[in-house]
């Protein structure tokens, strides 16, 4: 699919991986919205929440009535608290647990199927493709470290829906993958002291760093413009195999 004058929309594109990738895609030529709760510094912002059924119906109308039917959505937005089953504060409460899975699971499904339903609307172009949806998990999918249960869940579930959702979309022309990053440097990796992300970095075997938020936006790119990728799963860490903590 051809990235300039196509119709995006990036759930969570405020900052981190989402900015990233609205930034990288408006470059090319793309009319980039956002959904998240914050405002994005310099593209267009629609203020909402994954979760909420009519904050992405609004959003998605909101794109229908200025420019057209949206062509690519990718899926950002989500939360990492952690939290031990059973731990010195006592058990893991399940408000918590529904939180994590509400957000990055449920609100990741609400984006896919109201995306899929406005892409259903385009005219293919000539392989056939109205659409691409892009969501992403967390090597944490695979490799869930200690208070990472409800976390760890919910991006498994990320990727577990990925293929379903590929050949349930397929008869439509629209594709779906998913980017499993492992660590990177985003606001929340930021917020961590320098030592803390230096001892980080080196547990990534090769390049020996932090992921760097272009890195996850130019997959992103390679996936809109590479039709043959649909219904997969892409681990982007450096080779990463988290720890047990």
């Amino acid at each position: 699919m051809e990235i300039q004058q196509t119709r995006v929309l990036v759930a969570g594109g405020a900052s981190g991986l989402g900015a990233a990738t609205a930034e990288l895609l408006a470059s090319l030529g793309a009319q980039v919205w956002i959904l998240d709760l914050q405002n994005h510094p310099s593209l267009p912002t629609i203020l909402g929440s994954v979760t909420e059924e009519t904050d992405v119906q609004k959003a998605i109308a909101l794109i229908e009535s200025m420019a057209g039917p949206v062509q690519i959505a990718v899926n950002c937005a989500g939360i990492a608290p952690p939290m031990k089953v059973v731990g010195k504060k006592g058990v893991h409460t399940l408000d918590h647990f529904q939180k994590v899975i509400q957000i990055n699971l449920i609100g990741t499904f609400n984006v896919v199927r109201l995306a899929a339903e406005s892409m259903a609307k385009n005219e293919p172009n000539a392989e056939g493709e109205r659409g691409v949806l892009i969501n992403t998990a967390s090597v944490a999918a695979f490799d869930g470290q200690m208070g990472q249960a409800a976390y760890a869940a919910s991006k498994a579930g990320v990727a577990g829906m990925t293929l379903p959702i590929a050949r349930d979309l397929a008869s439509l022309g629209i594709r779906v993958m998913t980017i499993a990053p492992g660590i990177f440097k985003t606001p929340l990796m930021a917020s961590l002291p320098e030592e803390a992300q230096a001892s980080l970095a080196t547990q990534v075997p090769f390049p020996p760093r932090l992921g760097n938020p272009a890195e996850y936006a130019a997959l992103v790119q390679h996936i809109v413009q590479n039709t043959m990728l649909n219904g997969e799963t892409i681990r982007l860490d450096g080779a990463i195999r988290m720890g047990i903590k």
